[in-house]
């Protein structure tokens, strides 16, 4: 049985390594296959107009097909990086640094970040999404007002 029909291979880690990676392709369904199907994503600090959680797979599914497709934005890079593990095993923090620019390539932008992801079974059960408002409000302010939505 491979890896991905058996996700219970998965270490809280590799399951955070694999959800940069659906940030970098800005790929909604390989960051939903991520999550149990009752997981819960939460944004904290999120800001006016935006969801401050998705309840269950399909939602952020959705959710992210939406803020993706619609926002012009491309994540070239994420740097940065420092995961940190927990006294709970199923908990992982991650602190990164997304870096992006608009189509034009002549604006870039940074956005700081944390997730603290626990995964059950190889499946993330619960992230809690903190982003910089500032840098967000700052890249909206580049895109013209635009919407960009969560995790860029």
């Amino acid at each position: 049985m491979s890896e991905l029909q058996n996700p219970l291979a998965r270490t809280p880690r590799e399951v955070l390594s694999r959800y940069h990676q659906a940030m970098l392709d800005k790929s909604a369904d390989d960051l939903a296959d991520l999550y149990a199907e009752d997981a819960v994503h939460e944004f904290p600090f999120s800001s006016p107009g935006f969801p401050s959680r998705y309840e269950g797979r399909e939602e952020v599914r959705a959710g992210y097909r939406a803020a993706w497709g619609a926002s012009p934005v491309r994540v070239e890079a994420i740097e940065r990086m420092e995961i940190h593990e927990t006294a709970d095993p199923e908990v992982v923090i991650g602190e990164h640094v997304v870096l992006g620019a608009l189509p034009a390539g002549s604006d870039t932008f940074t956005v700081p970040g944390v997730l603290i992801v626990r995964v059950h079974d190889g499946l993330i059960t619960r992230v809690r999404d903190y982003m910089d408002g500032l840098a967000v409000a700052g890249l909206r302010e580049l895109m013209g007002k635009a919407a960009v939505g969560p995790s860029v």
